[in-house]
């Protein structure tokens, strides 16, 4: 058989690349007579711009800059020369996984850092940049990158704001000369959800992030203020468009601030990997990430790889560190095989997850009736 094999990242364990490589020596294994071909998938966040920097021949960069808690750190972007295009992974910047789990305040955290490494692309020439932008620690709506890009905040006494959650009694919005560096920018995200409101930034994906029941109305009210002014100045209610509330709030911040248009991660991902003509020439496709669970079937790259094959009738596998049943996920896949409980505990899975996701994908290569 002519098998693709296009697993998303086991986050914290192993990256796209890794989980496909992994998959590939189990599968081989067990069959050794098929043709593979890996193709690491992405959707926007964790692993987003390595992922897409290896399909264009994109060149590793590193600026120093600052994480969302405002500690100095080396980050990493990438740059395709002929394109001139940048290509940025927020997460590496003011990503949750950067900081030490409950020692950081949503409060305490802002994009400011990300706006330090935007500026960098945009004095290295680029005339498009990409940037995926899930796996944020922040909230603050792209406050602290407008800040880091030159935008003024001031109160009704002509103060100077400069701490997102002030936002409540934010006056005047003052923007630099030149407010859109890039010919083109790209907001690469898995999510619609608009800035406010019940399915708003704050409310969805604060309690994540570490927003309590109490912090919630500040927060809506400090976003609420900042998107009421600047919409109002630029005479375009980002607020409301899809995709805004992404990422904290990051989403509505680079559409506002930076002129940038929203488009699916995956989707620009699957355009760029010509990801129909993969699944066309293969007679099966094994994908798979860290848990597959309901939030599978919810704009995330493994998903939405299984509907497309759906769509194609080709056979789709699932493979996961976990697997928690439900319905809508049963009918994605043709099977879903778990690392745990299937073959070890959770904890060994985490210490050898090369081992175990090779073992697994020799599992179902030896099951399989394909």
């Amino acid at each position: 058989m002519k098998v693709l094999i296009a697993p998303d990242k086991f986050k914290g364990t192993l990256t796209g690349k890794e989980a496909a490589d992994c998959i590939a020596k189990g599968w081989g294994q067990a069959r050794p007579a098929d043709q593979l071909h890996t193709l690491p998938v992405c959707d926007g966040g964790d692993g987003f711009g390595e992922t897409l920097a290896h399909l264009v021949e994109a060149r590793k960069h590193h600026c120093h800059t600052m994480d969302a808690s405002g500690r100095p750190i080396r980050a990493g972007w990438w740059w395709q020369e002929t394109q001139q295009m940048a290509i940025i992974e927020s997460a590496t910047v003011i990503g949750l996984a950067r900081l030490l789990p409950r020692k950081c305040h949503p409060f305490d955290l802002d994009t400011f850092g990300l706006g330090t490494l935007i500026e960098k692309a945009a004095q290295k020439g680029a005339r498009t940049c990409v940037i995926g932008i899930g796996g944020s620690a922040t909230n603050d709506g792209g406050f602290g990158l407008a800040r880091a890009l030159g935008w003024e905040f001031r109160d009704k006494e002509n103060q100077s704001l400069e701490k997102w959650t002030s936002m409540h009694r934010l006056k005047t919005v003052i923007p630099p000369q030149a407010p859109h560096p890039f010919e083109k920018l790209i907001i690469a995200s898995d999510v619609d959800n608009p800035l406010l409101g019940p399915k708003g930034a704050s409310r969805i994906y604060g309690p994540q992030k570490g927003l309590r029941s109490q912090d919630m109305a500040p927060s809506e009210a400090s976003l609420e203020g900042l998107s009421m002014v600047v919409d109002h100045m630029l005479k375009t209610p980002y607020r409301h468009q899809p995709g805004a509330g992404a990422a904290g709030g990051l989403g509505y911040g680079l559409m506002a601030f930076l002129g940038g248009v929203a488009q699916s991660g995956f989707d620009y991902f699957a355009t760029r990997a010509k990801l129909d003509h993969w699944i066309a020439w293969a007679d099966l496709v094994i994908t798979g990430e860290g848990a597959l669970d309901a939030s599978t079937c919810m704009g995330k790259g493994v998903g939405a790889l299984a509907k497309l094959c759906q769509t194609s009738d080709t056979p789709c596998l699932g493979l996961g560190g976990i697997h928690k049943k439900t319905s809508h996920l049963s009918s994605l896949f043709t099977d879903i095989y778990s690392i745990c409980p299937t073959l070890t505990t959770p904890e060994s899975a985490l210490e050898k997850p090369k081992k175990w996701l090779r073992d697994l994908a020799r599992k179902a290569g030896e099951c399989s009736s394909l």
